[in-house]
């Protein structure tokens, strides 16, 4: 499998609209030369090198400031003109890394001498890409639309989405997810979740960044992906309505064990949307509001556990879920003056989630039911954010100072009812989990252009702040750990200052950052708890960033990167309580959970021609006091206990090759190629719960990567149509791995003046499965889990 992966890798690529600056606006002042006074009504123009031809022009105010937008990446002429002065010509180099740029003070003598002609060849670049990001706008994601942000992020070129739902860059699921360039509860603070409570249909665009800069908070190794919700910017009234319709669960991938209830379906899902924007004068309104109806076989794995004792349980864990997500997002601009813009925004989100589960577990040959495990999950999460932003806009065009707070509340209101049946008798057992997160970020940041580059500043603070309390309800003979609730407290504050400069030259740019950020983290645990105790941690830490790229072409581009970051336990990965949705696996928080800090190193190739462009990198990183969770049992039991732990150090390297092309404007094929090398060293832990237990664990390696290939077709008669496939290699989990995957996509649009027309099919073939291989100390499991993946829907959007 590996030489044909490398072989693979070497020859092939993928898709990926990356992120540059395609207008630039160039400014600056005009000074007498002896007195150093401004002049106003000076001629500014701006020249193509090769036959001087006219490309913008500009004349001076009475501060002797000139100012010129929309301007490509290239090299130029600046001509200053100005009657009893000196003319002077100057070569400028508008690069791509900066949307302003400022040429400073040019001063004019009085000599009316005319300076001779300058001649500079150089082309102007058709492809400028700092290859920091990739930018994939959802329109263009036909075979997902309807569905949420997860499920339309699985098709993105980069992107694949892991066991338990989770989205990993390069085969790590250490992602820190934004919204607008901020951190909320709905998707994770620092971490990611919730992706699924998004609908797509609220989504204009999605960044992928792999390697951050300073500007960006430390957390997650793997880089950040930043969701940008929809905001016209269109005169007047204007909005888009829309509507879907699907069908899950078309067909049984594996029959159910006897004695439990029907799996989901034949699943409906309903999305209605609405965006909205008024925008007149100096005020912009705007309003985005969806709500997400679906029903889903969340779950249904088939587990097989083989103990050193000779025991062998079976058990299936089958859930049904019915989830209803209202979103709404609002707020307004407004331009003061000139000078300075407001921004207000809120967004509300409220999630119900009713799960209803069946847990059978049987004897090896499955002639004998030993429980049957049954539960409701009656869950509401809901999420209000409230930001306000003020900018000031110096004179001076791209000279910027802004100042923001952002508070998020996340309310988590759990109930689990379950019914334990067993040969002698049957208990009743419930308990209730509430969790209230409120945080607040104070955010300052300064920007200053500069003749080829910018100069970036700011600080951030942050207040973070979780009261959770469990309480349990236990019936006949219950197997709940009663102890082990109660109320625990997470505090954290985060002060931050960050640096970045960014300059460009004809074949160099650089982009240098420090980031020093000190942590505080208090977790509180009530005195009564049976295993834990109150515990912490605090740093202050460096996190730089270098980027370098040599321009050999216009065409051809060496990058290199490096950054450090660090992956902080978030609140639930500690949380002291135990999770009883899987009755003989259970998942338990860890307090004393430290931080993961990451180095990664990053060569990067890229390649441009007429329609496409290939682009290939080799990557490392290494992790120190990795988090993963730690599966073991204790003596004289055959319960399973899933616990995060920090398992020393471990390794991923790897090679990552896209490539895209269009063919005559009416299709563009991709390929997206990722090939990387896991490798966790041997470690040994100590588990606190229930009782002390030691695992220990060899080293681990294996080789894995994934294979995206994704068409999109121009059709007759505005039909559009899209083609995804997807391979994943098997890969490691914590004590084994996991076995390969595959699905194919499909999706077909279709535009009908202001309105448009969808149909897409997800996992076609119906072979999207999950199939894991744990070894433990005295046991280990192979488990499968024929989810629901195959989804069909229709749907309709109309703009205005």
């Amino acid at each position: 499998m590996k030489p044909i992966l490398l072989f693979l890798l070497l020859v092939c690529g993928s898709i990926s609209a990356q992120a540059q600056t395609n207008a630039v606006t160039l400014s600056g002042t005009i000074k007498e030369a002896k007195t150093k006074t401004a002049l106003p009504f000076v001629n500014v123009t701006l020249l193509t090198p090769a036959d001087s031809a006219f490309v913008r022009g500009a004349i001076t105010n009475e501060a002797g400031l000139f100012s010129m937008s929309g301007i490509s990446p290239g090299n130029y002429f600046l001509k200053v003109t100005y009657i009893g002065y000196q003319t002077r010509m100057q070569a400028v180099r508008v690069g791509q890394l900066s949307e302003f740029l400022n040429l400073g003070t040019i001063e004019l003598p009085e000599e009316v001498a005319q300076l001779g002609e300058v001649v500079v060849k150089a082309q102007q670049e058709t492809i400028a890409s700092t290859l920091e990001k990739k930018t994939f706008t959802l329109a263009d994601n036909i075979s997902q639309a309807g569905g949420s942000a997860l499920e339309a992020m699985k098709n993105l070129p980069g992107i694949t989405v892991g066991d338990g739902g989770r989205v990993q860059l390069r085969g790590s699921d250490k992602v820190m997810v934004l919204i607008d360039g901020q951190q909320t509860a709905l998707t994770g603070f620092g971490s990611q979740s919730g992706l699924d409570n998004i609908p797509a249909s609220a989504i204009d665009r999605i960044e992928i960044i792999n390697n951050p800069s300073a500007r960006f908070d430390a957390n997650g190794n793997a880089g950040i992906i930043n969701i940008i919700y929809k905001k016209e910017k269109k005169e007047g009234f204007n909005g888009k309505i829309g509507l879907s319709a699907g069908l899950g669960a078309l067909w049984v991938k594996q029959e159910n064990f006897p004695t439990i209830r029907p799996q989901y379906q034949r699943t409906p899902k309903v999305n209605p949307s609405v965006s909205l924007n008024y925008r007149r004068n100096k005020v912009n309104l705007f309003f985005q509001g969806d709500n997400l109806y679906t029903q889903t076989l969340n779950k249904n794995e088939f587990a097989d556990r083989f103990y050193d004792t000779g025991e062998v349980i079976r058990q299936q864990t089958k859930r049904n879920r019915n989830t209803n997500i209202a979103t709404a997002k609002a707020g307004l601009d407004w331009s003061v003056n000139a000078n300075n813009t407001i921004t207000v925004s809120g967004l509300f989100s409220s999630e119900k989630i009713i799960d209803r589960g069946d847990e059978p577990f049987f004897n090896g040959n499955l002639s004998e039911r030993l429980r049957l495990w049954q539960f409701l999950e009656d869950e509401l999460k809901t999420t209000v954010t409230a930001t306000i932003n003020w900018q000031h806009r110096f004179k001076q065009p791209g000279r910027l100072l802004s100042a923001g707070f952002n508070y998020t509340f996340h309310r988590e209101d759990e109930k689990y009812f379950f019914t334990n049946i067993l040969p002698a008798y049957t208990g009743l057992d419930a308990f209730k989990l509430l969790s209230d997160e409120h945080v607040g970020d104070w955010t300052v940041d300064y920007v200053q252009p500069l003749r080829y580059g910018r100069v970036e500043a700011g600080a951030k603070f942050r207040r973070r702040y979780i009261p959770t309390n469990m309480q349990f309800f236990p019936g006949l003979n219950s197997p709940l750990d009663t102890n082990a609730g109660g109320w625990a407290t997470y505090s954290e504050i985060i002060p931050a200052l960050y640096g970045n400069y960014i300059i460009e030259t004809q074949k160099l740019e650089v982009e240098a950052g420090l980031r020093i950020e000190y942590v505080d983290l208090q977790y509180k645990v009530n005195p009564n708890h049976n295993t834990y105790k109150s515990d912490g941690y605090r740093y202050g830490q460096p996190f730089p960033n270098l980027r370098l790229a040599y321009k050999l072409t216009d065409s051809n581009r060496l990058s290199f990167f490096y950054t450090r970051r660090v992956d902080r336990p978030n609140e639930v990965d500690i949380r002291i309580f135990p999770k009883y949705d899987d009755a003989e696996i259970i998942k338990v928080g860890n307090p004393g959970l430290r931080p993961q800090f990451t180095s990664s190193y990053e060569l990067g190739y890229k390649s441009s021609w007429d329609g496409g462009y290939v682009y290939s990198a080799a990557y490392h990183k290494e992790m120190q006091a990795t988090i993963t969770r730690i599966a073991s049992i204790v003596p004289g039991s055959t319960l399973i206990y899933n616990i995060f732990q920090n398992a020393g150090r471990s390794r991923s390297t790897g090679v990552e090759l896209m490539v895209s092309q269009t063919f005559d404007k009416w299709a563009t094929v991709s390929v997206n190629l990722n090939g990387y090398q896991n490798t966790i060293d041997a470690f040994t832990i100590v588990n606190q719960y229930p009782v002390l237990n030691t695992f220990s664990a060899d080293r681990q390696r294996l080789f894995s990567g994934n294979v995206k290939v994704n068409g999109l077709f121009q059709l007759p008669r505005q039909f559009n149509a899209q083609f995804t496939a997807i391979y994943l290699a098997p890969d490691l989990v914590p004590q084994g791995q996991i076995d390969s995957r595959f699905s194919i996509d499909l999706g077909l649009k279709k535009n009908v003046r202001k309105s448009e027309w969808f149909l897409n099919a997800t996992d076609i073939a119906n072979t999207l499965r999950i199939r894991r291989r744990v070894q433990g100390e005295g046991f280990r499991y192979v488990s499968t889990d024929y989810y629901e993946t195959q989804v069909v829907r229709l749907g309709y959007a109309y703009k205005f």
